[in-house]
């Protein structure tokens, strides 16, 4: 009597979610998932974009500029919008913008925007870099010159 008494207690409080566990053989934690190996395809520096493609591409550009867009289409990203890169721009050695994008599949195109002032010529570049800060690309390009 005392044996179904137990098991009626244990049933019961199984039924709560309060029964104890045997922690003798705990299952070993699953292994985070890989982070997906993005890839970059094409990249340029452009004065804009329309309808999702660069206009005006080039590596030298004038002193009046403006603003520039660095345009780029990755792969190997899955969907969902899980996977982010960052565009991180550069005038001479000092870093004077950082962008996260999401990558929501593949082929994925994607673009930030960085004005430049008038004073800042000459050399420039942007790094493509994945989520660990892995540089993917990088494109060198010159304004003022």
């Amino acid at each position: 009597m005392k044996r179904i008494a137990a098991i009626v207690a244990l049933s019961l409080l199984a039924g709560r979610g309060l029964a104890a566990q045997d922690t003798t053989k705990a299952a070993p934690a699953p292994a985070p998932a890989a982070s997906p190996s993005v890839s970059v395809d094409e990249a340029v520096v452009a004065k804009g974009v329309v309808d999702r493609v660069p206009q005006d591409t080039g590596s030298v550009f004038p002193v009046d500029v403006g603003q520039l867009v660095f345009w780029n289409k990755v792969s190997g990203a899955t969907s969902g919008g899980e996977t982010t890169i960052h565009h991180v721009w550069f005038h001479g050695d000092t870093q004077v913008g950082d962008v996260e994008l999401h990558v929501g599949g593949s082929p994925w195109r994607t673009w930030s925007k960085k004005t430049v002032p008038a004073d800042w010529t000459g050399a420039w570049h942007v790094e493509v870099r994945d989520a660990a800060g892995t540089v993917l690309k990088r494109i060198d390009f010159t304004v003022g010159q």
